[in-house]
Order: structure tokens, then C-alpha cells, then sequence
């Protein structure tokens, strides 16, 4: 573990700090490959190696496209801060709340936004947007919980994607690795993207 733990994007404690690797109660087949296990409680809990090697596919992924070709997608109230930070400091547009479908797909809409990457912070209650993305064949990258369906999705990063402290940590991360890959730095701390 030591190794491995050295190569991690954030020192591990940052990661069971924010519960990044609580789930929910349920899980679906789907998120099978990403639990480490069951607590007494009846929580599911997310293996964090495979939470920053997700991580990382993302970020990577996120480098290879300009800012202008990129939408996040936030449904969920508890991630529009960090989100908000995450736009705000790498130019990438962000939809937080509820996306009207139609937006990707048809350019008569006086909303209509041009992307050619995706990402969602949970696919279920952002499944409009998912479905307008398979429409016109654009990839999708979505922060999945143990009870996510993951159909549809080409980049699943396991997380959890319900509390403020994960979702602050992981756009806190992507935010460094995106400006890291354009050779700018982050000066925000990771506190800058969590509602207290």
C-alpha cells in the first residue's frame, strides 16, 4: 500500500477526510468492480486506489480538449460551489441545476451550447443531458456512488458524489490537473471549493 499510497493524487488522509469513499446503502451490479466492502452498518464503501485512478483517466481526459469544447453538468445543489470554482478558474462551462434538454442538440435554441466532452456529477439525476450526449455521440465522464447505473457512460469516476466535501475535493483536484496540463497553477486551497 505504501507505494501505491505515494502516487495518489492527494495524500490519503485528504480523501477519508472528505468520506470520498462512503456510498450509499444500495449498490448496483454496475459499481460491482469499484467496492471494497460492506460496513456492519450496511454502507457501502468505494475502493480509493480505484478512486484516484479514475481520477487521474478523468483529469487526463478533461487536458486533451480546450476549455470552450468542455460542459460540467450539476444537478445536485451540494456540488454548485465547487463547480462554480471549478468554471471560474479553468474556463470550462458549467450547467449547475437542472439542464432543459435540447441544449446540446438543437442549435435553434436561443441556450443551444456547443461540447464535445461531458461530464456529469451523478448520471441519474443529469440523465437529460446524458441522453442528449449519446444523441450526437459526444463522451461522457460521470462521478458514479455505489448506486449508480453506469449504461451509457464512457468514464466512470467511482466517488461519492451526494456530499459537499467529496465533490469539493474532486474538482479541487481536477481543477490542479487541468491547470497543471496547461502549465498554470492552482492557488486555491482545497477548502475554496467546500460549503462549510
Amino acid at each position: 500500500m505504501a507505494k501505491e499510497e505515494q502516487d495518489f493524487l492527494v495524500p490519503l488522509e485528504e480523501y477519508l477526510k472528505v468520506g470520498i469513499h462512503i456510498g450509499t446503502k444500495f449498490r448496483t451490479k454496475y459499481m460491482a468492480p469499484f467496492i471494497y466492502k460492506t460496513r456492519p452498518d450496511g454502507l457501502v464503501v468505494l475502493n480509493v486506489q480505484e478512486i484516484d485512478k479514475r481520477i487521474k483517466l478523468a483529469a487526463n481526459l478533461l487536458s486533451q480538449y480546450k476549455p470552450e469544447d468542455i460542459l460540467v453538468v450539476c444537478r445536485r445543489e451540494n456540488g454548485w460551489k465547487a463547480v462554480k470554482l471549478f468554471s471560474k478558474l479553468t474556463g470550462i462551462k458549467v450547467f449547475a441545476g437542472r439542464y432543459p434538454p435540447g441544449i446540446l442538440t438543437n442549435p435553434s435554441l436561443r441556450t443551444f451550447i456547443e461540447a464535445r466532452l461531458i461530464l456529469v456529477v451523478d448520471p441519474w439525476p443529469d440523465k437529460n443531458i446524458v441522453k442528449d450526449a449519446i444523441k450526437i455521440g459526444i463522451p461522457v465522464i460521470a462521478l458514479c456512488d455505489t448506486n449508480n447505473e453506469t449504461n451509457n457512460l464512457d468514464l466512470i469516476v467511482p466517488c461519492n458524489n451526494k456530499g459537499k466535501k467529496s465533490l469539493g475535493l474532486v474538482f479541487w483536484i481536477l481543477a490542479r490537473e487541468y491547470l497543471k496540463a496547461r502549465k498554470e497553477e492552482l492557488k486555491e486551497k482545497i477548502e475554496d471549493f467546500m460549503d462549510e
